[in-house]
């Protein structure tokens, strides 16, 4: 049987000067409309807890995979799921106390899902030496961290090399959420893939947000203005590593027509929240993150914890392009040749 609860950032933050989280979620609304599929965890569950990113489950995109993992480990283990959600004007010590509430109600393991969290699992995994602690997309050094890291520069140049071979206009754009190392992954293996298929190919590059703002990875609206802006300066195919604001991005290409959006983490010609536009994606670059999520709470469930580094790579099947809508299937050639030179190390895809 299966409980999910979600408490707000803001509604944690509260919780840090006053309140149990218990308490505050029991007032929110989010905890009252999923309290309907509420049961108690049966013996041999596992009580897994959530941090996610800006944009949390619902985005779309990254969280949505995320959740997909801890779901398919609390179909099959039993037991119970807490979600707490990030806010894109969080500290360190939001994210700190995050973590601490959900070590404090007994949730073990916890996956933050972000490098956003980073400092925070460090800290927090110290002072909770028994607790199995996952982190994405960031490498930790606390010893009961299982950190799950991809090569999204090896799948993103595949998706370069996609918009390269598909553009009419010799012209391609890319869309960051927020100008961060992660992110200069997806823009560089982009930008090569899309090079080294065709060097006439021109390349736009804008990210919505900078340093510490993380809002770029949450919001719509900022993607569909930036995807607009290249599509009225010629481009004619979008790849957008954004989150939820990659949604925007989607939304404006398929307002044009002839053009291409290129959707990303999650196979988003799939996502039935954005079915409206799904003729205008392309392909996205998958990146499994629900298997690394599904990978470390059955090795915690196993009594088997996975610490270190797990790296999900394009060789293992970490990331990929999705097939669905087979507006790819022309150029699959194309395709698989190029993912034979990455994996065989003839192509050495570049990260920043």
């Amino acid at each position: 049987m299966r409980r999910v609860a979600k408490l707000s950032a803001a509604c944690i933050a509260t919780a840090a000067l006053a309140l149990t989280a218990t308490a505050c979620g029991s007032t929110s609304s989010e905890e009252d409309s999923s309290s309907s599929a509420s049961s108690s965890s049966g013996k041999g569950g596992i009580k897994i807890g959530l941090a996610y990113d800006v944009g949390g489950r619902g985005d779309r995109s990254f969280n949505d995979s995320a959740a997909r993992g801890a779901d398919k480990a609390e179909k099959e283990f039993g037991g119970s799921i807490k979600e707490l959600t990030a806010k894109s004007s969080d500290t360190e010590a939001d994210r700190e106390q995050r973590l601490t509430d959900l070590a404090d109600a007994g949730y073990n393991p916890i996956v933050a899902v972000g490098f956003s969290y980073a400092t925070s699992v460090d800290k927090v995994a110290a002072k909770y030496p028994k607790v199995n602690f996952g982190l994405i997309d960031s490498v930790a050094t606390a010893k009961n961290v299982d950190s799950i890291t991809f090569t999204e520069e090896q799948g993103s140049y595949l998706a370069g090399v996609a918009a390269a071979l598909k553009t009419k206009k010799d012209h391609v754009g890319f869309i960051g959420g927020v100008d961060t190392p992660l992110i200069k992954k997806f823009e560089a293996g982009y930008v090569q893939g899309v090079k080294d298929t065709n060097s006439k190919v021109k390349v736009d590059v804008q990210y919505l947000t900078h340093g510490s703002d993380l809002s770029g990875f949450a919001s719509p609206d900022k993607g569909k203005e930036a995807a607009s802006g290249m599509l009225d300066n010629g481009a004619d195919v979008v790849y957008a590593a954004a989150g939820s604001s990659g949604n925007g991005s989607i939304e404006a290409v398929s307002g044009v027509k002839g053009a291409w959006a290129i959707g990303v983490d999650s196979d988003q010609y799939n996502i039935p929240g954005l079915s409206k536009y799904k003729n205008s994606i392309l392909t996205s670059m998958v990146k499994n993150v629900d298997v690394g999520v599904y990978d470390f709470v059955k090795s915690v469930h196993d009594g088997k914890p996975l610490t270190g580094n797990q790296v999900y790579s394009l060789a293992k099947g970490g990331v990929g392009l999705a097939t669905s809508g087979g507006f790819i299937d022309d150029i699959k050639t194309q395709l698989d040749a190029a993912k034979k030179k990455i994996v065989d190390g003839t192509v050495k895809v570049k990260t920043s």
